[in-house]
């Protein structure tokens, strides 16, 4: 059975050998159910908070995050610091497995129709607000701190040469999680008529909590040799060891050209992105509601993640093996380029499903895994605390401005009326967008360069 597999995935990931390709397989099962586990959490941060607070509110949300997730990274690398690696993908999954089961609880209180909430009291309302926004920044802070610790580790475990087979294979078997998990756990509230997304929650909690038990079995099951990781000469810090401290992955991050290049493209995309999604969120929205709204969002969740492993079992992981990391990553400012010609021109919801479906399943197939293979030629600090804070602020970073933006829109609205104030809306979108991604495939060539020099060259690039 596993000879088959590996005769299934040579064409698309390249050749493996025996025990390099059970390491990756076992990695993939871990991102599988974190993956999945993330897109059934991020529909349900979006529906919840919309009933409880409202959706004009989400750009505040995301502004919000920013400042609430300091002190969690603040935490994450004190953590980092005195704790292994290994470790650290123990005590995440616990702190929000329970984190998520507290949550569960407070959504059977305060998740009621919108029928209801007009007779409830002051106190009420307020305290449900509270939850949602609470809840909101609890669903953000997973997405940075659990996804970027696993890619830190994985690309502290692996070289160069393997990752570019192995990275893709990762991501094309966590999209099998992100295609079973929204629908049938997001979803499965409204299909059993409930009228709280409280028991989708519950089976997160104990999904959550399974991580654990992946990656003891990992650590035990393969062999140390393939554990090891890219060591190459870095001139500049070869007898000089990093300082510690909270601040010293931003230190590393302003420092360095190469994180700050990882930094924009990051930062681009979700600026852009974060319009998108904005628009096809209040399209949903004004059809849906409570755990309609789940279920949709869900539908969409586990759509991303079909159309993305139809991307990788195509073979546009082909792409990074055969054309380089550079062309990978040049390619993503255009295809987002022709997105935002067709998010400006055309307004259904029909279309801005199709749009972000297109733009989250690209970049996941293509873009994720040529920018984690990014942090391979860099030193244990850059790959795990400055990516932290490129992964968590610089995301949170590029959403609150993309969220600015989107703030403009009820103003504009309110100024020039509502088609006339959305016509301004776009004019602007365009003005700030188009520009970005310009500089955007800049960044993405000179990246591409340094990579393939330093990986020739055998040295670390900071």
């Amino acid at each position: 059975m596993l000879h088959f597999f590996q005769w299934i995935c040579r064409f698309n990931f390249g050749i493996f050998e025996k025990e390099e390709f059970k390491k990756f397989l076992r990695f993939g099962l871990i991102f599988a159910l974190i993956i999945g586990i993330y897109w059934t959490l991020r529909p349900l941060k979006d529906s919840i908070f919309i009933q409880l607070v409202g959706k004009l509110q989400l750009p505040y949300a995301k502004t919000l995050s920013v400042i609430a997730l300091l002190p969690l990274v603040m935490f994450y690398t004190k953590l980092l610091e005195r704790t292994s690696r290994e470790k650290m993908l123990y005590i995440l999954p616990t702190f929000y497995g329970i984190g998520v089961a507290v949550f569960s609880g407070l959504v059977t209180i305060v998740q009621v129709p919108a029928e209801e909430i007009a007779a409830r009291s002051d106190f009420f309302l307020i305290f449900s607000k509270i939850i949602g926004y609470a809840w909101y920044l609890f669903v953000e802070s997973f997405g940075s701190l659990v996804v970027a610790l696993f890619w830190a580790f994985a690309a502290s475990t692996t070289k160069p040469t393997s990752a570019k087979r192995g990275f893709p294979l990762i991501v094309a078997i966590g999209q099998l999680g992100g295609i079973i998990f929204p629908y049938n756990i997001g979803g499965l509230p409204h299909r059993l008529g409930y009228t709280t997304d409280a028991l989708s929650m519950i089976i997160l909690s104990l999904s959550i909590f399974m991580i654990i038990p992946f990656v003891r079995y990992l650590l035990k099951a393969t062999p140390h040799d393939l554990m090891s990781s890219f060591h190459g000469k870095n001139e500049a810090t070869e007898k000089k060891k990093q300082e510690p401290g909270f601040l010293e992955g931003l230190k590393l991050l302003v420092k360095h050209r190469y994180l700050l290049g990882i930094f924009a493209v990051n930062f681009i995309y979700e600026v852009v992105i974060t319009i998108f999604d904005f628009n096809f969120k209040l399209s949903a929205s004004a059809q849906y509601s409570g755990v309609a709204l789940t279920n949709y969002l869900s539908i969409y969740g586990s759509i991303v993640n079909v159309v993305s492993l139809t991307c990788l079992l195509l073979g546009i992981s082909n792409v990074t093996r055969f054309l380089g990391i550079g062309i990978a990553l040049a390619a993503m400012p255009l295809i987002v380029g022709a997105a935002l010609f067709g998010f400006l021109t055309i307004n259904t919801l029909s279309f801005l499903f199709v749009l972000m479906v297109g733009s989250k399943a690209i970049n996941y197939a293509l873009n994720g895994p040529a920018l984690k293979q990014l942090y391979i030629p860099t030193t244990p600090d850059a790959k795990f605390k400055a990516q932290a804070w490129i992964e968590t602020f610089g995301s949170r970073l590029s959403k609150q401005g993309g969220s600015s933006f989107n703030m403009s829109l009820a103003p504009l609205q309110a100024t020039f009326g509502a088609v006339a104030g959305r016509s301004h809306y776009l004019l602007l979108s365009g003005a700030v967008c188009f520009p970005l991604l310009v500089f955007w495939l800049v960044v993405a060539i000179f990246l591409g360069k340094t990579f393939t020099k330093a990986v020739r060259e055998k040295k670390v690039v900071c």
